[in-house]
């Protein structure tokens, strides 16, 4: 989330928590969808535990599959649809995080 990308199209950060550092002012993201990101309980239990990654994966699933989230992955999809689509994370270990699990989720529908 520190350099936009040069790729143009749609930005959009996808975590449930303000990135630290970043007033929202400076935010250089075309918009925040934090109806997306992972409820609060699955994000604390997940902790970033790459051992629970998989698990991690199998609830977030379930919880795209519900509102708010699954409206939420709608309008991403629809973005996507639309042109360029950049994911924003402020996580340092992207593989495994919920932005990887929304940018396979997007490739599979399209």
């Amino acid at each position: 989330y520190e350099d936009p990308p040069s790729s143009g199209g749609r930005v959009v950060l996808v975590d449930r928590l303000w990135p630290r550092g970043v007033s929202k002012e400076k935010a250089w993201w075309d918009e925040w969808l934090k109806a997306v990101a992972p409820s609060t309980e699955l994000r604390r239990w997940y902790g970033h535990d790459v051992e629970r990654f998989e698990e991690f994966v199998r609830k977030y699933h379930d919880e795209l599959d519900s509102p708010p989230a699954a409206v939420a992955l709608e309008h991403l999809e629809e973005l996507a649809g639309a042109g360029t689509l950049t994911l924003v994370t402020a996580t340092h270990d992207v593989e495994h995080s919920a932005a990887q699990v929304l940018h396979d989720e997007l490739l599979t529908r399209s």
